[in-house]
């Protein structure tokens, strides 16, 4: 089902903003920030303004049509939900990126689930540490 839908399904107007907002997500080939979207939007749409976005991502967030994720450098970052589930390990010292398959944190979930009762919601994470290269730098220093 599209946000289109799902927006208008819960009773949400489909605002020209909103619509910008939306199409830029989908759009946007890597995590976008509310402040890259603003900048998209007001582009188009010079009456447009930073609240507005966030509101939408809000909005967008709650009715779980995109995810957010925190890599560390002072802003989150947004992706459209429909286009899968996705895991980050963000590298302290350098800001790597690396991608983390889905699968790699099924036992996590399971654990968390049989040991504690706690059903954790692992759509979307971001996980801090240090990649393999800072790690050989430190080493050999």
């Amino acid at each position: 089902m599209s946000c289109h839908q799902v927006l208008r399904e819960n009773g949400h107007r489909l605002t020209p903003q909103r619509m910008l907002v939306i199409e830029a997500l989908h759009n946007a080939d890597r995590h976008i920030s509310a402040e890259e979207l603003y900048k998209q939007l007001h582009s188009r749409y010079r009456y447009a303004n930073i609240s507005t976005v966030y509101r939408t991502l809000e909005l967008l967030k709650q009715l779980n049509l995109v995810t957010e994720a925190d890599f560390g450098e002072g802003r989150v970052r947004y992706h459209v939900a429909e286009k899968g589930h996705h895991h980050h390990l963000v590298c302290r010292s350098c800001g790597k990126v690396i991608d983390l398959e889905d699968v790699a944190l099924r036992p996590l979930k399971d654990t968390l689930l049989q040991k504690y009762g706690f059903d954790a919601d692992l759509r979307h994470l971001a996980i801090s540490g240090k990649c393999s290269e800072c790690r050989k730098k430190k080493r050999g220093a």
